[in-house]
């Protein structure tokens, strides 16, 4: 007999979301590959050790990524194993809170995506003159332990459960020099169960909070990413205030840089305040020119793709170094971009796709690059490369995702 009554079953369909998902090794330097080639005995492991409650999870694997913003942050990565097990705990634990979440939290949540929260942000930028952008100071890193075991007890008695999110909490780090780090605050981001948690506090912390002291100033959660609508400068001033005291109350405080108050200018309202923007989950909410219904274009608060998702898509495009696949001809190429770019196109597009066009122009000059370096007789001529490429695009314009995007038309013969 077990201590816990945990199903086999699960554990099996909580490696198979775990080998979907894919990602790097952790600590154990061990792959997917690696786990899966001896997948039954791996996976009875870890159904044995945490049905008996002897499962105690390895060190997190921590590396530093640049930000959008700038900067770095910590990004952790448990081991396969170890995703497996959080995934097992996740699918146990999610049905008995997600029917609690509030319909305004968007964040890792089934049915509900990043694009649904910036075009409920959308609509209601055009309804309320002013936006709150909150900005919570190292979220992940600094979510107090004692709190969200509180805040998980709400909604579970489920003891094997509450076992393993708090070993998972106080899972040690491990540094990219292979220096233990003891937590006592924050949970992995890039944890499996690391969301979940997130959700849970901020639901309690923000989204309950706001639904019954403010219900006329409604918001959008993307986990810590917030934004709030209030009808006047006053009124936002006073909510962020209330905000700000009430998470201190579960040890969370703004980033006063970063949280501001943002006024929706466009066509109708008038006057003037220093800030009149704001990023929102990739896109820039900001006046823009709009086409109506009947044509007519106007002046309009909404989004786009920012800035920094250009500059993040940029830099994603030099690192595939596509000039030195000289060897591939250019069908190999789409193959190896056209996943990434249809990503993009399908979530930045959604919204002013023309603001994409920056971006895949780039592109297009460094597939001329790649004609210049693959052909001889195009090395210096760049001129006769783009009007090459051009020909090829216009010959077979859906090769690459982003050539129709462009308005590339195909050559009537």
């Amino acid at each position: 007999m077990k201590s816990y009554s945990i199903s086999k079953q699960v554990v099996l369909e909580a490696w198979e979301q775990v080998k979907a998902n894919k990602g790097a090794a952790g600590v154990d330097s061990e792959s997917l590959e690696d786990f899966e080639k001896n997948l039954e005995k791996n996976l009875y492991k870890i159904w044995n050790r945490m049905s008996s409650g002897s499962y105690f999870p390895p060190p997190v694997k921590t590396v530093d990524i640049p930000k959008r913003s700038g900067g770095k942050r910590s990004l952790g990565i448990p081991t396969v194993s170890d995703r497996v097990a959080q995934t097992v705990a996740k699918m146990y634990l999610e049905p008995l809170v997600e029917k609690h979440f509030h319909n305004d939290s968007y964040g890792y949540r089934p049915g509900k995506s990043a694009i649904d929260a910036v075009g409920t942000a959308r609509e209601r930028c055009w309804k309320f003159d002013w936006v709150i952008d909150l900005d919570i100071k190292g979220f992940f890193d600094n979510l107090d332990h004692k709190i969200t075991m509180q805040s998980v007890r709400k909604y579970t008695d489920c003891e094997w459960i509450l076992l393993y999110v708090e070993r998972w909490l106080k899972a040690p780090a491990q540094l990219e020099d292979g220096t233990l780090v003891t937590r006592d605050k924050g949970t992995p981001q890039g944890g499996v169960i690391s969301p979940l948690l997130a959700n849970i506090v901020l639901h309690l912390a923000f989204d309950t909070w706001m639904e019954k002291e403010f219900p006329n100033a409604p918001f959008e959660r993307y986990a810590d990413d917030m934004i709030v609508h209030c009808g006047t400068e006053k009124q936002a001033d006073f909510i962020r205030w209330c905000i700000e005291k009430r998470l201190a109350r579960f040890k969370l405080e703004f980033n006063l840089e970063k949280t501001k108050l943002v006024y929706c200018k466009d066509n109708r309202r008038l006057g003037e305040y220093p800030t009149k923007k704001f990023d929102f989950l990739g896109y820039t909410f900001r006046r823009r020119m709009v086409r109506g219904k009947i044509g007519v274009c106007f002046l309009g608060f909404n989004p786009g793709v920012s800035n920094a998702a250009k500059k993040s898509m940029n830099q994603k495009m030099r690192r595939w170094e596509l000039h030195q696949h000289s060897s591939s001809d250019l069908s190999e190429l789409a193959q190896l971009v056209n996943p990434q770019v249809r990503g993009w196109i399908n979530y930045y597009g959604k919204f002013n796709k023309s603001e994409l066009l920056p971006v895949f122009t780039h592109l297009n000059d460094t597939l001329i690059k790649w004609v210049k370096w693959k052909y001889k007789r195009f090395r210096y001529r760049t001129s006769r490369a783009r009007h090459w490429l051009g020909n090829i695009a216009k010959e077979k314009p859906t090769m690459f995702a982003h050539w129709q995007m462009l308005g590339i038309k195909p050559t009537v013969r």
